[in-house]
């Protein structure tokens, strides 16, 4: 039987931010295609980079389990990965070498091989698959075991022939996703999950997804893996699933990984119905348009099956910033969804994004009004970042060139990576400013409410107004740094010039 040893190339302790916080998950693309090759009779194990030391532990658990092939299968359902940090690139390539040198073969899936197979195939890789890679694997491996070598027959593969790199034809994106088997949760140190969530957090979160894709077109938005279509999973089997997960493994808390949750109409009512109909308790987080959650019933029946949060791409509070995007959003709606969600007890939280080309700082303060005037219950704000195959990536390309730098090492880098309307580190103090802004502001409401209905505090306000004598300093200084920074604008003719305008 053929041995195949799965890992990826996330090390959580190699992006100082998520170390610090301690809110891993669990690679579960890879998950789901380990799960599809031990059903076609191979023999499966997983090497989890999550919490190990470095690449170089790998090669005790080659020399321990002997596979004869290493498959670097990277959690696409995870935004960290879709970043495609330097870090872990290195920490893949690094992986890769090691595991020719044992002469394993060697495949890679992920969206930073599929943008630059190249560099990978350079690197000890065999084989890059490409696009959503439980079918094209399973081919693959049919072929090797089989000894016919015959990768050109395979939608969704790149590889080398004679020197020559060889790309064949896309896969098509998989349409009934309730066919593929359940995500080999059992390859994972779950009681190490859980021992750190608990640690950092106060209780266990673990990751499931309903749908695969997006059909929508916000120009910095890259899709390697799932591409433009949205299919979506059974409410029947996801419900299924997270019994599994809150049963089981005992999670109590569930971030729902998909790009948007619930596009499919009716789906959500569906799903609501039958966490409540199986009486299963738990919270969960998911990721939504501001637009979709207007429509029908969903807040409502996302409330009703236990939504504690939902993050919306709110990226600005200026339509301008919004249309040069294509979003395809409008802010009054973002201040609408934003109500809603109160209304029906689930925490609002957005996702911001600076630096888009063309931002003002009339864009900028816009923003930050939105924020302080909305005042979601989390923010994750971040620079425009791009990604090749976007329209974004595209417009900036030569810029990139001239930098040299087209990636971040690490998740908290938030390096202006293209020619923006000011300076690279204006957008790093305003970061911090805004957090520590936001911060104040959350304290400061919490006073309120002590003050006005102490019967109605909870313990997070108490932890908030606690903290406002140590984001009262940071906020100033930031803001300092900023409005100092922010003397630094670039002239029209510069921006113009470069086409930043």
């Amino acid at each position: 039987m053929m041995r195949v040893l799965f890992t990826h190339s996330y090390f959580l302790r190699f992006d100082p931010k998520q170390w610090k916080q301690q809110q891993p998950y669990p690679p579960l693309a890879t998950l789901y295609a380990a799960a599809a090759l031990r059903e076609q009779g191979y023999d499966v194990a997983l090497f989890d980079t999550m919490f190990a030391q470095g690449p170089e532990a790998l090669v005790s658990k080659m020399e321990s389990w002997n596979p004869d092939v290493l498959v670097v299968y990277d959690d696409g359902f995870n935004f960290l990965t879709k970043m495609c940090l330097t870090n872990m690139r290195e920490a893949a390539f690094n992986m890769c070498s090691k595991a020719r040198s044992k002469g394993c073969r060697v495949v890679v899936c992920s969206s930073d091989a599929t943008d630059r197979y190249d560099l990978y195939l350079d690197h000890g890789a065999e084989f890059i698959v490409t696009g959503e890679g439980e079918i094209t694997l399973g081919e693959l491996m049919h072929q090797l075991k089989e000894g016919k070598e015959l990768p050109e027959t395979i939608d969704g593969l790149i590889f080398r022939r004679d020197g020559v790199t060889v790309k064949n034809r896309k896969r098509e994106v998989l349409r009934d996703l309730d066919s593929l088997a359940m995500p080999a949760w059992d390859l994972v140190d779950i009681k190490e999950y859980k021992k750190r969530w608990m640690k950092s957090s106060g209780y266990f979160s673990l990751n499931i997804s309903t749908t695969r894709g997006c059909p929508f077109h916000c120009n910095w938005c890259a899709k390697p893996i799932y591409g433009n279509r949205y299919h979506a999973h059974s409410p029947q089997h996801v419900v299924a699933e997270l019994k599994l997960l809150t049963g089981t493994l005992g999670a109590d808390h569930i971030w729902m990984t998909d790009d948007i949750f619930g596009l499919k109409p009716g789906w959500v009512g569906e799903f609501a119905d039958l966490v409540n109909t199986e009486k299963l308790k738990f919270r969960f987080k998911i990721q939504s348009r501001v637009d979709l959650l207007l429509q029908e019933n969903t807040v409502d029946a996302l409330a009703r099956a236990g939504c504690e949060t939902a993050w919306v791409g709110a990226e600005s509070g200026s339509q301008k910033i919004l249309d040069a995007m294509d979003k395809g959003t409008k802010v009054e709606q973002i201040y609408e969804a934003t109500r809603q969600l109160k209304k029906h007890g689930i925490r609002p939280a957005f996702f911001l994004q600076f630096g888009y080309p063309g931002e003002t700082r009339e864009d900028i303060d816009a923003t930050l009004d939105m924020v302080t005037e909305l005042m979601p219950d989390d923010i994750g704000v971040s620079v425009s970042y791009p990604l090749p195959g976007t329209k974004f990536y595209d417009r900036v390309a030569d810029q990139l060139r001239e930098n040299g730098k087209t990636n971040w090492t690490d998740s908290d880098e938030l390096a202006v990576l293209f020619q923006s309307t000011f300076p690279a580190p204006f957008y790093k103090e305003l970061q911090r400013y805004l957090h520590k802004h936001f911060r104040m502001k959350q304290g400061l409401d919490a006073w309120k409410r002590l003050t006005q209905a102490p019967a109605h505090v909870r313990g997070s306000d108490l932890k908030r107004i606690a903290a406002i004598s140590y984001h009262l300093p940071g906020m100033f200084l930031h803001g300092r740094r900023m409005k100092t920074l922010g003397k630094s604008k670039r002239t029209s003719t510069e921006l113009h010039r470069d086409g930043t305008l």
